[in-house]
């Protein structure tokens, strides 16, 4: 037997003003998609917006609906449409914004684990990192630098 040790390393910014202002600008256009976000019966609204290499932003937001769990995370919905709109373009970034309805969120909220999965795949797919900030409503900011760093053990292609 043998033990691994795998570590993760984020960037934490005590608010958005630290962010360069590129990263500002992707994250306001995540908080701009999080007023569209469909989402009455968890009162959680989540904002996505991804940066493409040919300077494209694509956004998103959660969806839900009544027949739990067909509704689809803002995440998945924008990175799902960057895919097929942007097919072979390059996912250089993409930025989240979360919160409740019901109370003020000023903790960072990363990505749910089908989310993570699905950023891995295009990870993956284009065999280059995509970043991550996240946050709540307020407060600080995560950066990862890569979907690796969320979700360490991927399940991706290779093993199919």
């Amino acid at each position: 037997m043998k033990e691994i040790k795998i570590e993760s390393l984020l960037t934490v910014y005590d608010n958005l003003e630290e962010l360069p202002n590129d990263v500002i600008a992707l994250m306001k256009k995540a908080m701009e998609a999080r007023d569209k976000s469909y989402s009455p019966y968890s009162n959680f609204s989540v904002g996505a917006a991804i940066l493409l290499e040919n300077n494209k932003i694509v956004t998103g937001s959660n969806q839900e609906n009544a027949s739990y769990p067909s509704g689809l995370c803002a995440e998945r919905t924008a990175i799902f449409y960057a895919g097929a709109q942007y097919p072979g373009v390059t996912m250089l970034r993409m930025a989240i914004i979360a919160g409740s309805r019901n109370k003020t969120t000023d903790a960072p909220i990363p990505p749910c684990g089908a989310c993570r999965q699905s950023i891995a795949e295009y990870e993956v797919k284009q065999d280059h990192p995509i970043e991550l900030f996240f946050m709540g409503e307020k407060g600080k900011v995560v950066k990862s630098h890569s979907l690796a760093n969320l979700l360490p053990l991927v399940f991706d292609k290779s093993f199919l």
